[in-house]
């Protein structure tokens, strides 16, 4: 690469650097966007199972932060300035239409992430964004509080201000590899110990391999720790040949890792959650009065997927031959315990090939929240899943990725122009 002068650099074009691309180039900068691979968005491409769950329809924005733990309150100014609907009206205004389905997930109209990339790229080409492939930096060179040059493995590049944007180590095939935190640390940055999150359950017992492929839909699940509930989740789970999986589950995930470093973790899996135990032993009593000549065995049916009912059968420590009638209060009060908390072992989480989302990254103090901007180095920012901030599934981690983006390459952007954009999306 021909060494050429920018006002901005933005390193990675996943879904917070092609923002942070488009709004400082909109702001009157001279732009350029270098991407390590042959083509833009490769881990957005992923997300929503191809659907792209854009962003979350939390309109309030201390409710929309409480989802991020307590580093939340970092992301304020953020989305204060891009947040959940400055994002539906970004892309409405670039042609995409969106939906809001079950809870306050934001999808494109059509159902296709490809559509969201079309109109990101369109934006980046309108706003005459220089985009580079191929584009793999091998080292940062700075000193004095300043990134004098990145050399590349093809040239070098030199700008005024940098924008990483590097993403994190989750999904390493599309690219996430961790660059951006070694070249962080070596500018002087402190990096939060990078782990996996959103992501399946290793789980010790035996039995749950043979319930491979079933789902289960409206389930609660809580992790305990020392008998104490530490988090509880209510949706859907699905068994693996490993463990669990499902969006309850990799909601989860993140805390049962944290948890794992101190010891044995339990999860109890709420198949009637909708019914306390006393409700639930009234329905178990009805469904075994209509069929009082069954044998148990053959008697769960109405109450549990035929996949789940031997796994039942056998943890309840009924004889499955037993005649529904002279099965024992004792033994049917143990089978609503069980129905009400299935127990499970987890003994770790997958890596970061399996994760949706890093946890970790770099430390919240050693960036102005107002501008993203390094407080190490004057000439950099930071967006997107490289800033030790995440989210649960539902819309809210893309949602870092657009606000952090917009607000970096806001801030990067040394020429001011009227803001016409957000005043045509705050009407």
């Amino acid at each position: 690469m021909k060494e050429k002068n920018y006002d901005v650099a933005v390193v990675g074009a996943g879904p917070a650097g092609m923002m942070a691309g488009i709004r400082a180039a909109e702001s009157g900068a001279k732009v350029i966007l270098l991407e390590k691979n042959e083509k833009l968005g490769k881990k957005l491409l992923l997300t929503g199972k191809g659907r792209c769950n854009l962003t979350n329809a939390e309109f309030d924005l201390r409710k929309l932060v409480e989802n991020y733990g307590p580093n939340g309150k970092f992301l304020f100014r953020a989305f204060s300035v891009f947040g959940p609907k400055e994002v539906i009206a970004f892309f409405e205004k670039l042609g995409l239409n969106t939906k809001i389905e079950r809870g306050k997930r934001v999808f494109p109209l059509s159902d296709r992430v490809e559509d969201v990339l079309k109109a990101l790229i369109r934006c980046l080409t309108q706003n005459k964004v220089d985009i580079v492939y191929n584009a793999e930096v091998m080292k940062v060179d700075g000193s004095n509080r300043r990134i004098k040059k990145l050399i590349l493995k093809e040239g070098e590049m030199v700008a005024d201000n940098y924008i990483f944007c590097t993403g994190g180590r989750s999904y390493p095939l599309t690219g996430s590899s961790g660059d951006g935190f070694k070249w962080a640390r070596s500018l002087g940055h402190r990096i939060k110990e990078p782990s996996p999150a959103l992501v399946p359950l290793k789980i010790k017992e035996a039995w749950v391999p043979a319930l491979q492929g079933l789902s289960l839909k409206n389930v609660a699940i809580t992790v305990l720790q020392q008998d104490k509930k530490e988090r509880r989740e209510f949706g859907e789970c699905l068994f693996t040949h490993f463990g669990l999986s499902g969006p309850i589950v990799i909601d989860i995930s993140k805390r049962v890792g944290e948890l794992l470093k101190r010891g044995e973790v339990k999860l109890g899996l709420d198949l009637k959650p909708a019914l306390d135990s006393a409700k639930l032993d009234e329905r178990i009593q009805r469904d075994f009065k209509a069929g009082q000549n069954k044998s148990f065995k053959n008697s769960l049916a109405d109450l549990l997927p035929r996949k789940l009912i031997p796994v039942i059968v056998k943890l309840s420590r009924i004889d499955p031959e037993k005649k529904v009638n002279n099965i024992t209060r004792l033994e049917r009060l143990g089978l609503v315990k069980l129905l009400k908390n299935l127990e499970m072992t987890p003994t770790g989480l997958l890596s970061f090939n399996s994760a949706i989302v890093t946890s970790g990254g770099i430390c919240l103090e050693e960036i102005d929240h107002q501008t993203m901007k390094s407080k190490i180095v004057d000439n950099l920012f930071f967006a997107g899943e490289i800033i030790d901030v995440d989210g649960p599934t539902g819309g809210f981690n893309l949602q870092i990725c657009w606000g952090t983006g917009y607000l970096a390459g806001q801030s990067a952007a040394e020429k001011k122009v009227p803001d016409t954009f957000s005043q045509d999306i705050h009407g």
